[in-house]
């Protein structure tokens, strides 16, 4: 673009255009995200209470589960509140550093989220595949550690993504076509090369999110091959059940977050209300759904609670 489609080197704020198409249902709309903000802020507010009041929980998947919990609680209130008040009041403008601000905490958290799912898997295979050394292996310890790595590793890895954009110049249209501050939705009102910035975003999403991906596969791959070499059926179903709430999981936050990333860099004819409403889900339905899935399917948890 040329220079006078530039505004001087960042604009003061931007304005967030919601979800396209779907202006007028804003309104009806914020009802459903309105419940789903509560009962996310309500069950991962109680989930993390209730596995420390009660000892018996102190374990690497109950204590993971409730490293998520905080993760999750931390994003929809980094997100919602501002969507919110889009749909409620019209409330559009956000500024240049809380948009910045606002992306890094979404990819962050994101990233560990993720990283907590992995956790959660490795959990269930040594529970599964090397149950007599599962205390052994994974000590409160080892479990603190990993926690700190996992919250390290989506601090560090994605604290350059707000530097990378702070300053880039900007074109004069400052609309972002999105509920909320993203990275690849601000990537394109840049008025400058951008492929440096799209590369370190790729390799990282790549590094996190779909290295993870690929361990929790072939975690779940080792725990298919000694679940099937099981000697009756019973004892299949049993161990299976033990993992169903981690499957429960990862498809509620894998789904819509490969749908969300793939969209974004390749589908660029799936029409934009489609593709912003599943961004949506993203951020959305797993932080509600994880107390939940967790809560009815672990039956110690639901007694405490």
């Amino acid at each position: 673009m040329s220079s006078t489609n530039k505004t001087s080197v960042h604009p003061t704020s931007f304005f967030l255009h919601g979800i396209p198409d779907l202006e007028a249902a804003h309104n009806w709309i914020s009802i459903p995200f309105c419940l789903v903000y509560m009962l996310a802020v309500s069950g991962n507010s109680t989930l993390p209470f209730i596995i420390k009041s009660d000892r018996s929980l102190h374990e690497p998947m109950y204590l993971f589960l409730s490293m998520l919990s905080v993760a999750d609680l931390i994003l929809t209130t980094a997100t919602l509140p501002k969507i919110l008040s889009l749909f409620w009041f019209n409330d559009r403008e956000i500024s240049f550093e809380a948009c910045l601000i606002q992306m890094f905490f979404i990819h962050s958290l994101s990233t560990m989220e993720s990283g907590f799912i992995l956790a959660m898997a490795f959990d269930r295979y040594v529970a599964i595949c090397n149950p007599l050394r599962h205390s052994t292996i994974l000590t409160h310890t080892v479990v603190g550690s990993l926690g700190l790595a996992i919250v390290f590793r989506g601090a560090v890895l994605l604290s350059p993504h707000p530097f990378l954009l702070r300053w880039l110049p900007y074109c004069k249209i400052t609309i972002i076509s999105h509920t909320y501050c993203e990275f690849m939705a601000l990537i394109k009102l840049v008025c400058a090369p951008t492929r440096i910035q799209r590369a370190y975003s790729l390799i990282i999403a790549f590094l996190t999110g779909g290295m993870d991906f690929i361990l929790i596969m072939c975690s779940y791959i080792l725990i298919l091959h000694v679940v099937f070499n099981l000697p009756s059926n019973d004892a299949r179903l049993k161990t299976l059940g033990t993992c169903g709430s981690h499957v429960w999981v990862l498809l509620a936050f894998y789904t819509p977050a490969f749908f969300s990333f793939l969209t974004h860099r390749f589908g660029h004819h799936i029409s934009p209300h489609v593709h912003i409403f599943v961004a949506n889900i993203y951020l959305l339905i797993p932080p509600m759904l994880n107390p939940i899935i967790y809560g009815i399917k672990t039956q110690r948890i639901s007694k405490g609670s």
